[in-house]
């Protein structure tokens, strides 16, 4: 049996006393687009980091089969300045630097030519000239998505990505995820259930532990031992889950319009 791209086993990840991950042992095959949900603060950002190489663990294992493998990293809340005088295609350019080369490093034709290739791939090179500032949240997550495929990843991991976007830029960007899954294996941490039934082939569900992993079809069960109170799922056209009102309070939500 092939060995899978990414095994993590036995996670667990403190900070300071606060334990974030408890025990997470999972399989992520070459290829695989695996999306992975859960309440706030039940471990998602955590685990991407880990897997990303930026959150240190004490606790358990993650191999990655490809040792050499380039990883694509789409954080949550970006550390980029949105005023900044920087414009779209310097920001994509900013993906290809290594970090040993010399300040003033000067970009090449063809990194230049990557870099209008890549706001081409995920829809925006007539942006390219574009002060960040001038963004509307869409245009800059899918510059961000640019960015990370500067490295040419083959492993793509995104944290949230259409967290403060509109319903256009949403199916937009969950259309070009798709198509990259094409080329390379994406893991998408996301909030946003319509995600997990349009796309993702496989799902992830994380309440500090490992809740279920498998197909992407979700079940009461499966929603109530991540979210710890009972959850109604309503179709509409395409599968997808909504949360129903509490008398408890614990959730709040209606149905949603497909």
């Amino acid at each position: 049996m092939a060995k899978p791209l990414i095994e993590v086993k036995d996670l667990t990840v403190y900070y300071g006393n606060t334990r974030a991950l408890s025990n997470v042992n999972l399989e992520v095959e070459e290829g695989e687009y695996l999306g992975i949900i859960g309440p706030n603060g039940g471990g998602k950002t955590t685990l991407l980091k880990c897997i990303a190489g930026l959150t240190k663990y004490k606790t358990g294992t993650i191999s990655i089969k490809d040792k050499n493998i380039r990883i694509g990293y789409v954080p949550q809340f970006s550390n980029l300045d949105k005023g900044f005088p920087i414009t779209l295609v310097e920001v994509v350019l900013s993906g290809m630097i290594n970090p040993k080369l010399k300040p003033f490093y000067r970009y090449a034709q063809k990194e230049k030519d990557r870099a209008y290739e890549l706001l081409e791939k995920v829809g925006i090179k007539s942006l390219a000239k574009r002060q960040i500032s001038e963004l509307s949240g869409g245009e800059f997550q899918k510059m961000l998505i640019a960015r990370a495929l500067a490295q040419e990843p083959k492993l793509l991991l995104l944290d949230e990505p259409t967290a403060s976007v509109d319903a256009k830029s949403r199916s937009q960007i969950y259309k070009l995820l798709g198509r990259l899954n094409e080329e390379m294996t994406i893991i998408l941490v996301t909030h946003d259930l319509l995600a997990i039934s349009s796309e993702v082939r496989s799902l992830a569900c994380l309440n500090n532990t490992l809740v279920y992993h498998g197909g992407p079809e979700m079940n009461e069960t499966i929603l109530t031992q991540m979210y710890g109170c009972p959850v109604d799922l309503i179709a509409h056209g395409i599968p997808h889950r909504v949360l129903r009102h509490h008398h408890n309070g614990v959730h709040e939500g209606g149905e949603e319009e497909c």
